[in-house]
């Protein structure tokens, strides 16, 4: 048979990035050699460290994992307890005596002072305010409210003229300048039409406004929404509950 003559080609070495002749003798010669060596021996370091580093790193996303599950598993605990404590209709949760658990909002209710309590963030509510704020704030308004209410309620209760602050003073007459005429002479007899008021004009009836039953409707409707927003935003009173 005819011989041919075949190249042989060259081999990659990936650790020196060189090419080397692909035969046996050059590749031994080139793995033995120091330079190799050397590649080999920093490559396996590398690994190494790299290693230990994505360990560790893994270590640490593991613990930060358990941390996390232990305290939403704590946190979902407290939230059945108290949960548990309003389904019960426990007290203990209420700020004090005259509190009672209202099931429809989720909130203490205070006939009392007409203040809501939410025993999740400590916050107090009333109509008077419209929002959520501290115990302080909330106490303080429903005083002034009732010293609001004593003073018109006083104040509707004293006979027109004054004659409360008169009967006060003792030892004299009322002190002042005393006015015997009327402020009006043309009106002496109260009651008595005015002259100015004779000669005017009456105006004249303005026809009310017609309103077609497409308006109608519509203002029914639109008084019907604002009603179900209005009912439906009421047992939140501004704040979300977290059970």
């Amino acid at each position: 048979m005819t011989e041919y003559w075949v190249s042989q080609g060259n081999k990659w070495c990936d650790l020196c990035k060189i090419f080397i002749s692909n035969n046996p003798f050059s590749i031994r010669t080139h793995e033995l050699g120091k330079r190799h060596k050397d590649n080999v021996t920093q490559r396996l370091s590398t690994m190494q460290k790299d290693g230990a580093a994505k360990e560790k790193e893994q270590q640490q996303a593991a613990k930060a994992l358990q941390l996390i599950e232990a305290k939403a598993k704590k946190s979902y605990q407290k939230d059945l307890e108290n949960n548990q404590r309003n389904v019960d209709g426990d007290s203990s949760a209420a700020p004090g005596e005259g509190w009672v658990f209202d099931s429809t909002t989720g909130y203490y209710h205070d006939k009392s002072t007409g203040l809501y309590y939410d025993s999740n963030s400590g916050f107090y509510y009333s109509d008077g305010l419209g929002k959520w704020v501290t115990q302080e704030e909330a106490y303080k308004s429903v005083e002034t409210s009732k010293a609001d209410v004593a003073q018109s309620s006083t104040s509707q209760a004293k006979p027109p003229g004054g004659g409360g602050v008169i009967s006060s003073i003792k030892g004299g007459p009322a002190p002042g300048l005393v006015v015997t005429k009327p402020l009006n002479p043309m009106r002496a007899v109260k009651g008595a039409p005015s002259g100015v008021a004779a000669n005017k004009r009456k105006r004249e009836e303005k026809k009310p406004k017609v309103v077609t039953k497409e308006e109608e409707a519509a203002l029914r409707a639109r008084e019907a929404a604002r009603k179900r927003v209005e009912d439906r935003e009421k047992p939140l009173m501004g704040l979300y509950k977290t059970y």
